[in-house]
């Protein structure tokens, strides 16, 4: 009988050394390799080559970049990813999402990949439906660029497992049509029954703040009859919550003219006026300190500010940031008013965050009496072995004067 060589193709991998100090972190599946614990490492590699790690005797493989301070995302512990393993990862992702797509939620937009989480360090992808026309779309965004890699095979994947009217590609403020056609100026997106517009090709982020779904339902939980303060409200989320469920009047304030603008079109789609309500661009900061000067107390402060560090050596300006932003809000509410304070900076623990907020009530000399406290919504997902995937810190409470 001849015997034949297996078909099977094979790839050769560059093989990079590291500190064996991270024989334990390879072992649990962290996805990270920063580029000062690599010890032998070929020079001048391109960004997008796959290689594999060794620590002591554990391996993985990894897509390598050239610049900054992560030098490899770990991909598999065994093999060389394909278009197979990748749409293998996007299916499971589009599974753990399942229970938003039940009818009952009245949910059109989640994020269907969630980086390191699902597996795919290093990219996102929302999922954007809209409620008028029923046109769907995929909205990718890269933090590495060693993922044009596999973009191909991504994108592959994502028209296979639902049907899509185009996938875009966004860099900042640019996008890039990777797939079918682009979306119009303005889609309106549904979110537990309440419709926002949205502008997913040139909004922040993606074009909404889909990590903050459940926590607008727990301000609207508390909104009821009250005076409410929205700080850094973009285009109005936490406000139209609140003013669905009752509050009595809301203001929102946001440096960025088309948000305010916005803000108010979502007002008007869920049928409420404007008019009833207050809408101011300025800066947070300034607007408290106006607020406190005058006297202005309301009864919820809804702050969620944008991330105040980007590297851990910018922790300390950060929450120095934030006490100061909370104190300043704390002085603002009125009678065992409500604070609903929100970070996004993932280089802020839940821990510092929390003691954080003791410092800014003893600034403001009041008590702060920690009532919920939630992270990210079940679309944006923490693998046991990356804690850094939690990042969104909500923490709501009561502020009320010293006894």
């Amino acid at each position: 009988m001849t015997k034949h060589k297996s078909s099977r193709h094979t790839h050769r991998t560059t093989h990079i050394f590291i500190s064996p100090k991270l024989k334990s972190q390879m072992r649990t599946g962290h996805p990270w390799i920063y580029r000062d614990a690599i010890e032998r490492a070929p020079r001048d590699l391109p960004s997008g080559v796959w290689v594999r790690v060794q620590s002591a005797n554990q391996q993985a493989i990894g897509l390598w970049d050239a610049e900054g301070p992560i030098a490899i995302r770990l991909f598999s512990a065994k093999n060389i990813p394909g278009a197979g393993w990748i749409k293998a990862r996007v299916q499971e992702a589009w599974q753990r999402r399942e229970p938003l797509r039940h009818p009952d939620h009245r949910t059109t937009a989640w994020r269907w990949i969630y980086g390191e989480s699902d597996s795919i360090p290093g990219l996102v992808v929302d999922f954007y439906g809209d409620a008028e026309s029923g046109k769907k779309w995929a909205v990718l965004k890269s933090y590495s660029p060693s993922l044009e890699r596999i973009q191909k095979w991504v994108v592959d994947a994502l028209k296979d497992i639902t049907p899509l009217n185009g996938i875009i590609n966004r860099s900042g403020a640019n996008w890039k049509l990777l797939a079918g056609a682009p979306p119009a100026d303005e889609i309106i997106i549904e979110e537990n029954g309440t419709r926002f517009a949205v502008d997913i090709l040139r909004g922040q982020k993606t074009g909404f703040f889909l990590d903050q779904r459940d926590n607008r339902q727990t301000v609207a939980r508390w909104s009821s009859g009250k005076r409410v303060l929205n700080l850094f409200s973009y285009t109005g989320g936490f406000s139209v919550a609140a003013a669905l469920a009752g509050a009595s009047q809301v203001t929102s304030v946001d440096s960025a003219p088309v948000a305010i603008t916005t803000a108010k079109r979502n007002f008007r789609i869920n049928n409420l006026n404007p008019a009833d309500h207050g809408f101011e661009i300025a800066d947070a900061f300034e607007m408290l300190e106006r607020y406190h000067g005058e006297g202005n107390h309301f009864d919820l402060i809804v702050v969620d500010p944008p991330s105040f560090a980007r590297s851990k050596a910018q922790l300390t300006n950060a929450l120095h940031a934030y006490r100061r932003l909370n104190a300043l809000a704390m002085r603002c509410l009125g009678s065992n008013g409500i604070l609903a304070t929100s970070s996004c900076t993932s280089q802020v623990s839940p821990t510092a965050f929390n003691a954080m907020l003791a410092e800014a009530a003893a600034d403001a000399r009041r008590r702060f009496i920690i009532q919920h406290e939630a992270a990210q919504p079940l679309d944006h997902p923490v693998a046991a072995q990356f804690p850094e995937g939690r990042y969104l810190k909500f923490v709501l409470g009561e502020v009320a004067v010293l006894p």
